[in-house]
């Protein structure tokens, strides 16, 4: 946390780090921001923090945090749901292995039989017992029998084992109808990714275009125009109350480098994009030039994960840096510094860091490790979030990258993992916890850590360029 005290006066940015459920925090963040009338001139986004900047600088962060916003609407918990294809293969795997299983599920039930006729017999009930043997043994006998146990059980195991290589062959096929040289190939093909980003994408994107359409009842058109729209609404009305500027950082995986998407007023936009034809131009795109298209290629890059989900596709115009070529986009968890030297590029004073990774400030606070996938995956991803920060903002400090200061929101403690949109389970406070609690948590923190020591402390905030 900066010791420079706040001022309203200075060039001012919010930067939104994280993966997942972390942008539930963001949201809260946000409304608590917006309802405290600070300036903002830019929203930064790495991760689902791209989703809230993109939001956020078209004056619709609202639409995150509402009764019917992003992040508190029905079927949130489909985000980054398992690929249909692993999904549909896992069930029909689950049927062999239950196929399986039964005959000696029946043979410990037929055991238990057996001990309690004996028990029986011990107490005195020997016709019950005897009962209990009889039943026992045509139970066993009908397991055993050759049109059973030989038979039927084997065929239902193997034809569920073939049902579920039909689905993943039947998929890679698809793929490969579809392929590019960047699809996997060979048995990679088969299985892929394990989560898919699709929906989160499409959800983004449905939402993003109902902000831009207003009350219009216009049918959301491709993906390239709703690029495009956003980018002339948002170059169009830059400086007026509500809208700042935007910038997204990705990575490229073909290039090996970090790309910056980013749409900036004047003088900043000149001071970044101004040098044409240098090696600079492949990782800096401008939103309200040649790269209107790909605001939402920024967005859909941001939200993918690293051997998560697959990567997103981007293919350049002709006229671009790269020649029209298509690279694969994600997001890099530990891109935090590049986020922080790109928006001190873009001629920011002060900045206010918003992540959802609690600060793990001394011993005995940690929590128990997580026995599930998707948990220990979300483990490792906040690891590296945080690790990343900590080297951002220690950089930011060391470079005096902003001389107004650097001020951060984070939870002192945050149960869900990147990964837990359909909530969670809290042993601290020992009940279930869900994303809409995280909405209301970043909410209460950013008074707490920001609003009310910092700004309440530096005079009133100007009323103008509010989120």
């Amino acid at each position: 946390m900066s010791e420079s005290p706040y001022s309203p006066a200075l060039r001012t940015a919010v930067v939104l780090t994280g993966s997942g459920t972390a942008g539930a925090y963001h949201a809260g963040v946000l409304r608590a921001l917006h309802e405290a009338g600070v300036r903002v001139d830019l929203v930064a986004g790495r991760g689902i923090g791209a989703l809230g900047a993109m939001f956020a600088s078209i004056d619709g962060s609202a639409r995150l945090w509402e009764a019917d916003g992003f992040w508190r609407a029905r079927g949130i918990e489909t985000l980054y749901g398992w690929r249909p294809r692993l999904k549909a293969a896992g069930w029909a795997l689950a049927v062999a292995v239950a196929c399986l299983a039964l005959p000696v599920a029946v043979l410990a039930g037929v055991g238990a039989m057996y001990l309690i006729a004996w028990v029986l017999a011990l107490a005195g009930a020997v016709g019950v017992s005897v009962t209990v043997s009889a039943a026992a043994a045509r139970l066993l006998a009908a397991l055993f029998d050759p049109g059973a146990l030989p038979t039927i059980v084997p065929r239902l195991a193997m034809l569920a084992c073939i049902a579920a290589m039909a689905i993943l062959i039947f998929a890679a096929w698809h793929a490969r109808r579809r392929r590019s040289r960047h699809e996997a190939t060979g048995w990679a093909s088969l299985i892929g990714a394990p989560l898919d980003s699709h929906e989160a994408v499409s959800r983004a994107t449905a939402a993003l275009w109902d902000l831009i359409r207003g009350a219009a009842p216009i049918a959301a058109p491709t993906a390239r125009e709703i690029s495009r729209r956003y980018a002339e609404m948002l170059a169009e009305n830059l400086g007026q109350p509500g809208f700042r500027e935007l910038l997204i950082v990705t990575h490229d995986v073909d290039a090996r480098r970090d790309v910056t998407f980013a749409l900036l007023s004047e003088p900043h936009r000149s001071r970044v994009f101004g040098r044409k034809g240098s090696g600079a131009d492949a990782d800096k795109i401008d939103l309200a030039g040649t790269g209107r298209d790909h605001a939402l290629d920024a967005l859909a890059g941001a939200l993918g994960l690293p051997l998560a989900t697959d990567p997103h596709i981007i293919t350049f115009a002709p006229e671009a840096y790269w020649r029209g070529e298509a690279h694969r986009f994600a997001d890099r968890p530990s891109a935090a510094p590049r986020v922080l030297e790109e928006v001190a590029a873009a001629g920011v004073e002060q900045v206010i860091v918003v992540s959802a990774a609690p600060a793990l400030e001394g011993p005995h606070a940690l929590s128990p490790a997580r026995g599930d996938a998707r948990g220990r995956g979300g483990e490792v991803l906040v690891a590296m979030e945080s690790a990343s920060l900590r080297d951002g903002q220690a950089s930011a400090a060391s470079l005096g990258l902003f001389p107004g200061g650097l001020f951060q929101v984070r939870p002192a403690h945050n149960p869900l993992g990147p990964f837990d949109v359909r909530g969670g389970y809290d042993l601290r406070s020992d009940r279930e916890q869900t994303v809409a609690e995280l909405i209301d948590r970043g909410y209460e923190d950013a008074y707490r850590q920001f609003i009310e020591p910092i700004v309440g402390a530096g005079g009133e905030p100007a009323e103008q360029k509010v989120l």
